[in-house]
């Protein structure tokens, strides 16, 4: 997993987003051969998932953030095609509601934190709360005590990313992993997909007007998004800043990120005990009136040795 190492960020080095590719040249790989790769690990990860959900000791939470337009949708629904739809859930953050505007910035959150075993997805996440919230100063006109809106916004800030490291490490204690990815498009790919959203009328209703206001702020939110991975990406927790251009070679990272993670946990199929054992075979005669398949082999073996 050469290729993801060189966009893993997990606190020991400082990401500076403006030196990072957001294609796939610099790496110099084979399209073909990377196709291939992502096909492989598509198999792989729903081996794997079908072992995590009989398991059961582990929960993984794959986390998406990025600029609008950078992908986000459909590298879902191309990674993860092949996963049992039983074992995960999809949840998009979006502007919270007034019951979730009444309650801390993590509790809808946690709510959609999933059973053991299981996998939850996030499109976008609770880090919309370092970012958006940042960019627009919607913090200053939340209904919060002045000890907490009263303080200057760098403060603020700082202490949602202490808040969001103690629930990440937190539910990593509890048997949780997470996979953090920013998928990183650059701007004139931006204004491509942008492009094609208003050319293509199968396309228009991806498009809104608020999407340009959005683009304005487009050196805000690099900054945000690079000071929001920097506080809270750990050792346990890392963060996948993955280039984001090219469609092809973003799945191909994104389920190389899914895949390690799942490796790590390395879930495995229950053991059962002797007495189980026991009652499989009894069940077995009951439905095919014999019993194992290797049972009745070395049966026959021993019946032809002794006619022999």
């Amino acid at each position: 997993m050469s290729e993801l190492k060189k966009y893993t960020f997990d606190g020991s080095s400082k990401l500076k987003l403006a030196s990072l590719p957001t294609n796939s040249k610099k790496d110099g790989v084979d399209k073909e051969k990377i196709l291939e790769k992502t096909m492989k690990n598509q198999e792989k990860i729903a081996e794997l998932q079908e072992r995590l959900y009989a398991d059961g000791t582990e929960g993984l939470i794959i986390l998406l953030q990025a600029m609008d337009a950078a992908g986000k949708d459909s590298t879902i629904k191309h990674v993860l095609s092949g996963v049992n739809p039983q074992g995960i859930d999809v949840f998009s953050f979006k502007t919270p509601s007034a019951d979730e505007s009444a309650h801390d910035f993590l509790w809808r959150v946690h709510r959609s934190v999933p059973a053991r075993g299981k996998i939850s997805l996030f499109n976008r996440s609770y880090y919309e709360d370092v970012l958006v919230v940042r960019v627009h100063k919607l913090n200053r006109g939340y209904h919060m005590s002045d000890r907490v809106i009263g303080q200057k916004d760098k403060d603020f800030f700082e202490k949602r990313f202490k808040h969001i490291c103690g629930f990440e490490d937190y539910l990593y204690e509890n048997s949780y992993r997470f996979v953090k990815i920013f998928l990183n498009v650059s701007e004139e790919k931006q204004k491509e997909r942008f492009l094609e959203r208003i050319d293509k009328p199968d396309k228009n209703w991806k498009f809104s007007s608020n999407d340009l206001k959005e683009r304005e702020l487009w050196p805000k939110y690099q900054k945000a998004y690079e000071d929001a991975i920097n506080h809270t990406a750990t050792p346990e927790n890392p963060w996948y800043v993955l280039p984001a251009d090219q469609k092809w070679y973003t799945r191909y990272l994104v389920s190389e990120a899914i895949l390690k993670a799942l490796e790590e946990i390395d879930p495995q199929y229950p053991e059962i005990s002797d007495e189980e054992r026991e009652r499989l075979k009894e069940s077995r005669i009951i439905l095919a009136g014999s019993a194992e398949p290797e049972e009745k082999e070395e049966k026959e073996k021993k019946e032809k040795k002794e006619e022999k």
